[in-house]
């Protein structure tokens, strides 16, 4: 079997096991493993993963962790949820699933135009999340403006939860910033991959000033989310954390890109550790703290701990090689 292969089935059984997770226990003290990581890969270095693509098979890592505290507010009534995401979201994946499992009825904004399809389309409609696509410049607006969601889906959703991109809401950090105590231990780096910067901000207010963060930008041009980090933090009314260094050069053409390093890599990352890794968010990471190793940029005597966020779907867009 192929490296390649084995990767995507891997990938897929995270997929086909949600069914065997019963409502009871979505967001009731799940926790995930820390291991360590031995690879030829990060030679000499005291590398550590936080497992969070295992606190539920669907639900996926900072998703369930931004999701949680939301939806819980939720449980017991049958309030619309609504969102907004591209064809391969993590977010909307996760949040589809636990709709269903919380039974809320759920709406999905999508970039993108009608007829277009992916397998995460396929998902979320089946599990009876209702589908709007809407324009590029529509969508701008959505992340502009946090009352333009009400045009599109009229008076019937009038009280509805809205969750912004990503399920970056201030709420969404006192979720994340519950896998700090997780940790067998503080290290002196703690890595993240970021693509709207909620989870870093959760990561930092868990931390309390703590430890170096270091947040890989899965984004190009992913300056700004310095300015998206603050602003969460105020909202959710925890210190301005400056605690952090944000990298954005290691984005691999940007956002649902890669390139012909980066899935090698992940392969490789796989066959040596076992650990499943999508080129979307959790490879970029793995790939800059590999560069990083490499170059001096971390002490040697460092010890340090990857955020793996799951997310794990999305690795579906990405053709076998």
């Amino acid at each position: 079997m192929s490296a390649s292969s084995e990767w995507h089935q891997t990938l897929q059984w995270h997929f086909t096991i949600a069914s065997r997770i019963s409502a009871t226990m979505l967001f009731t003290n799940q926790t995930s493993p820390c291991q360590q990581v031995i690879s030829q890969l990060f030679p000499g270095m005291d590398l550590w993963m936080k497992r969070d693509d295992m606190l539920h098979p669907q639900v996926s890592g900072n998703k369930f962790r931004k999701l949680k505290y939301p939806l819980q507010a939720l449980q017991g009534q049958t309030a619309h949820v609504v969102s907004m995401g591209g064809i391969w979201s993590n977010h909307i994946h996760a949040l589809a699933h636990a709709a269903k499992i919380l039974g809320l009825p759920a709406t999905a904004l999508i970039r993108g135009a009608e007829g277009m399809h992916s397998a995460m389309l396929d998902d979320v409609r089946a599990l009876g999340m209702q589908l709007q696509f809407v324009n590029r410049e529509a969508y701008r607006e959505l992340r502009d403006d946090d009352s333009a969601w009400r045009k599109h889906v009229g008076p019937g959703a009038a009280d509805a939860l809205w969750l912004p991109e990503g399920g970056s809401a201030p709420l969404a950090l006192r979720g994340v910033a519950e896998l700090i105590p997780e940790l067998p231990f503080i290290p002196d780096y703690l890595l993240v991959a970021c693509g709207t910067g909620a989870t870093l901000a959760g990561l930092l207010a868990g931390l309390a000033g703590r430890c170096k963060v270091i947040g890989i930008a899965a984004i190009s041009k992913g300056d700004y989310l310095r300015t998206e980090i603050s602003r969460l933090l105020m909202q959710a009314g925890y210190p301005d954390y400056q605690n952090y260094e944000l990298l954005t050069e290691y984005h691999h053409g940007g956002y649902g890109k890669t390139s012909p390093a980066l899935t090698p890599f992940c392969h490789e990352f796989q066959r040596e550790t076992g650990i499943a890794l999508e080129p979307v968010y959790t490879g970029k990471m793995m790939f800059a703290l590999r560069e990083l190793w490499h170059d001096g940029y971390l002490a040697k005597n460092a010890r340090v701990i990857a955020v793996h966020t799951g997310g794990l779907q999305g690795a579906r867009g990405f053709a076998p090689m």
